[in-house]
């Protein structure tokens, strides 16, 4: 197998993969059906979280039994099994929770996974290029599975359909992984076994202790906000008469337009700096999204800039977690990376569910937009000081 075919391979993986997360923003209208409100959603996105961060803690330690593209495709059937679970659910009970632990599980896998099997494949100054073609095919999952179900529904099916026919996805994605087991050994950049990523307490002391720690601290952060924004997206379109279908369609081209045109861009001389940029344009699209009301093409605005804030800034991010890492514990970094960004992608959906019931929807979005202030202004702080470092060595 040629190297170009093993990665469009691998991408493509990704992608049917990654529509299984998308699904999980029409949770509260599937939910809705037997009766239960947000709150449930987040209790059972908090599942999914606890599910998630004994996973990613543990995934080094079964990569380094099974091997990683091996383990990828276990967590791609782990996660059809978990959609397949949520489209028979009828009540809150046994198989919701089986659905909500195994999404966790799959999931913690393959995202803590896959950045890792990358920088085995790719050299160190390539990193934000590949990770960049990564993300356009997670975010292209992400934003389309959930355009798709609406179009589902339109068509006359259930909304369970969605989840039954991305399960079958899930399971063909297990499949490519299992194929690429032997051209991803053969096409490493790095001659020998794979090196061992088990995470411990001691190599988290490490991590938190070396410059990486300020990109596992953000990813957090900007994870709550995404989750915030879109895990009850349809629940703030269904209030404001607004089809939820428009902004994940205009969120996702924006992602995907941006990020293969900026493929090749590195962050520019300081990243920091711009990935403060971009996430102050994101906090600006909350702030937007409170007062836009039943406005559409200000609600497509709205997804267009959190598009390029959150969509663009993130692979930078990512970059500069791996290049910040100590080299003796790059994987255990990026997989750590990822335990923090499940942390905000399923634990703040528990904050949010209470939120909307007890304090409403503007209160959520407020506080979403603070958080969002909050990283881009880290992300400042930090391309300021290596502004005057730089400066200091010249």
């Amino acid at each position: 197998m040629s190297r170009l075919m093993m990665f469009t391979l691998f991408y493509l993986a990704v992608f049917l993969q990654a529509g299984a997360y998308g699904l999980t923003f029409l949770l509260p209208p599937l939910f809705d059906e037997f009766g239960a409100n947000e709150k449930v959603v987040g209790g059972m996105l908090f599942l999914t979280t606890i599910s998630t961060l004994i996973t990613v803690y543990y995934a080094g330690h079964l990569s380094d039994v099974l091997g990683r593209m091996r383990v990828l495709g276990i967590a791609c059937l782990a996660i059809s099994a978990s959609l397949a679970a949520y489209g028979m659910t009828h009540s809150v009970g046994p198989v919701l929770y089986f659905a909500s632990a195994a999404m966790g599980f799959g999931w913690g896998l393959t995202y803590a996974l896959t950045s890792v099997v990358l920088t085995r494949l790719v050299r160190a100054d390539e990193r934000v290029r590949y990770f960049a073609v990564q993300s356009v095919a997670l975010m292209a999952g992400f934003g389309l599975s959930p355009v798709m179900a609406a179009q589902m529904e339109r068509a006359g099916f259930a909304m369970r359909d969605a989840f039954f026919l991305t399960a079958v996805l899930c399971t063909i994605a297990a499949l490519v992984f299992f194929a690429l087991i032997r051209p991803v050994r053969l096409h490493s950049e790095v001659s020998g076994p794979e090196t061992r990523s088990s995470l411990s307490p001691t190599t988290v002391f490490k991590i938190m202790g070396s410059p990486a720690r300020l990109p596992v601290i953000m990813v957090c952060i900007g994870a709550s906000v995404f989750a915030g924004m879109n895990n009850f997206q349809t629940v703030f379109a269904q209030e404001r008469g607004l089809n939820y279908a428009d902004y994940f369609l205009a969120y996702t081209v924006t992602v995907v337009v941006f990020r293969v045109v900026l493929a090749r861009f590195k962050g520019g001389s300081n990243p920091y700096l711009t990935i403060a940029a971009l996430q102050y344009i994101m906090c600006g699209s909350v702030v937007l999204f409170l007062s836009i009301g039943a406005n559409v093409p200000l609600y497509l605005v709205t997804a267009f800039l959190f598009g390029i804030g959150y969509g663009v800034s993130y692979p930078i991010l990512a970059a500069m977690a791996a290049n910040d890492a100590p080299p003796e514990i790059l994987p255990q970094t990026l997989q750590f990376f990822a335990l923090t960004y499940f942390i905000g992608i399923f634990g703040f959906p528990l904050v949010a569910g209470w939120m909307i019931v007890e304090l409403g929807s503007p209160a959520l979005l407020t506080f979403i937009a603070a958080l969002a202030g909050i990283e881009a202004a880290m992300a400042a702080l930090r391309g300021i000081r290596n502004t005057r470092t730089n400066t200091v060595l010249l």
